[in-house]
């Protein structure tokens, strides 16, 4: 017999190159961003399934990507070794039910919020499950998502996940699964706090004078340049923060509006809040 202890071990499927289909269950936005990705990537448009309930939904998927597109779960399916579930939680478990009997082979990847890994393993009757949270800049390619597998996920089927993540931005692995409702507080969530950052911003600006059009830009500029500042930056935003703050100065007139009216309390205790109904969601929608 030979001796295999030192063999490389297998090479993760490229998109463009692996042998079968990808089937999306749901064809809203995050599931055209990730089919976009794939094409982009070099994947056959003829080999992604979709199955969408939304005739709408349907034909602008199929004129925009020429991928195959149905309204019901079919014999399709059977030729995917990986599914993306991109449905709403409340539908999950009714989907899944359907394409159970075709999907039993298969890779599984939900980007549905809150459903828990053991729900879909159940419904589904596979272990080979992997959840992710993104966010809505993956619609450009921006966003973030986390990641968590169950244990009969290997590694070449992690770099597979990777791979079909990929054009959506970063990726970021959590052990725990309840971590992940951590993950959708923050960064799930966390546009919705940008935007109503800027909303607050760009109501400033205009009640100083600025037009709207001159607001936003302004807003929508800093907090985008700010964003990539503390990216790059090897320091902590406390850091950052205090080298605008000089004591006395325009800055420190409006951090101390802010920290008198605990502004950042409330912004933790916000997404706090956040977590705790992503927890709740898993009860609600779960086995």
């Amino acid at each position: 017999m030979p001796d295999t202890s030192s063999a490389p071990v297998p090479a993760a499927p490229n998109p463009a190159t692996a042998p079968n289909a990808i089937a999306f269950i749901g064809g809203g936005n995050m599931a055209s961003a990730l089919i976009g990705g794939l094409i982009a990537q070099g994947f056959a448009p003829e080999r992604i399934e979709v199955v969408e309930p939304f005739e709408a939904a349907r034909d602008a998927l199929q004129a925009q990507f020429g991928v195959t597109a149905q309204a019901l779960p079919g014999p399709q399916l059977r030729s995917a070794d990986l599914v993306v579930w991109a449905v709403k939680p409340q539908v999950f478990r009714e989907a899944a039910l359907q394409a159970r009997p075709l999907t039993s082979a298969a890779l599984h990847l939900s980007v549905a919020a809150g459903i828990r890994s053991s729900s879909i393993a159940q419904w589904l009757g596979s272990e080979r499950v992997v959840r992710a949270m993104p966010n809505t800049p993956a619609l450009i390619g921006r966003g973030i998502s986390g990641l968590f597998a169950r244990q009969a996920v290997d590694s070449a089927e992690r770099q597979r996940i990777e791979q079909v993540m990929a054009p959506t931005g970063e990726t970021l692995w959590v052990e725990q699964e309840h971590d992940l409702d951590a993950v959708t507080a923050l960064s799930g969530s966390g546009p919705a706090y940008v935007f109503y950052l800027l909303e607050a911003m760009t109501r400033a600006g205009v009640g100083m004078g600025l037009s709207q059009a001159q607001a936003h830009r302004l807003a929508v500029a800093t907090v985008g340049g700010a964003a990539e500042l503390a990216r790059r930056s090897d320091d902590p935003p406390e850091v950052l923060r205090q080298r605008v703050t000089s004591k006395g100065g325009t800055t420190h007139a409006a951090i101390e509006v802010l920290e008198r009216a605990g502004v950042a309390g409330h912004f933790v205790h916000a997404i706090e809040a956040a977590q705790h109904r992503a927890r709740e969601l898993g009860d609600e929608f779960g086995t």
